[in-house]
């Protein structure tokens, strides 16, 4: 009983560190994304002359 315990306590940590590494990468990759919309959307206001004034 107490291996088998044991062996489920082993795998839940691997699943809790599976996960917040996929949660890390997804939060990582949402923001670069948007930084990396916004700046296409300022160089395109600025090529356009669209500017908030």
């Amino acid at each position: 009983m107490v291996s088998f315990i044991n062996s489920f306590l082993i795998y839940l940590v691997q699943f809790l560190v599976i996960c917040v590494g996929g949660a890390v990468a997804i939060t990582i990759g949402i923001t670069l994304a948007k930084k990396k919309n916004a700046g296409k959307a300022s160089e395109t206001e600025a090529a356009e002359g669209t500017g908030k004034a």
